[in-house]
């Protein structure tokens, strides 16, 4: 067990520390991935943003999954779960999924487009997940572009760790439990991260990468 999402991130930097030196652009899955991943960055050097995708959750059953959509506008569905509910209700939480995306756009990086992960090594990093649908999103928004793509996880089923390695070039996973459950059974602290920390990590570590130069200047 973690003792928290910044342990689980100091272990995956320790996993990841071959990247140091690269310059790796590491995204975040809000909310959870966001005070892992900015862990993750301050170690290895790298360059901090988030990936926006949302959980699909079923008409009437938001906390049950059914899909992922990524900020692009792709959208994954298990079909064989999807058809059991009205395709008019399924569209609605799509299109409700996707103004929460764009909101969250809005909050978190207000002055600023995403930035590009061409040509780098990039890292998206979540604290764990159960089914894999939404680092897919993740990973098939960015795919063909990044020079390498890698998948940083605390925990995750095994299915969706065999689920992910289709889409990355790398999947990490510190924990691969045959008996998951759920994400928090792995956390002795899983306290919720709400806007205000993303938005406080965020800002945290752009001003951290803009002082760097003048750090590195003075010294």
């Amino acid at each position: 067990m973690f003792r928290d999402r910044l342990d689980a991130a100091e272990q995956l930097a320790r996993r990841l520390d071959r990247l140091k030196g690269h310059q790796p652009l590491i995204l975040a899955i809000p909310r959870g991935g966001v005070p892992m991943a900015h862990r993750l960055a301050e170690a290895l050097d790298g360059e901090l943003d988030v990936v926006l995708v949302r959980k699909i959750g079923a008409p009437g059953s938001p906390e049950f999954a059914i899909g992922a959509v990524s900020e692009e506008g792709e959208v994954l569905l298990d079909d064989d779960v999807a058809s059991h509910f009205s395709p008019v209700a399924v569209e609605r939480e799509i299109a409700r999924q996707q103004r929460l995306i764009d909101e969250r756009r809005q909050r978190y990086t207000p002055v600023r487009p995403p930035i590009p992960p061409e040509g780098r090594v990039v890292v998206v990093v979540d604290d764990g997940s159960a089914t894999g649908a939404t680092m897919e999103a993740a990973l098939r928004a960015l795919h063909g572009r990044p020079e390498r793509l890698i998948a940083a996880l605390g925990v995750a089923s095994p299915s969706a760790v065999k689920r992910l390695e289709a889409w990355a070039d790398e999947v990490v996973c510190l924990q691969v439990p045959e008996g998951f459950m759920a994400v928090g059974q792995f956390f002795a602290d899983f306290s919720e991260v709400d806007d205000d920390e993303v938005m406080a990590l965020l800002v945290s570590a752009a001003e951290g990468r803009r002082a760097a130069p003048d750090d590195s200047t003075s010294s």
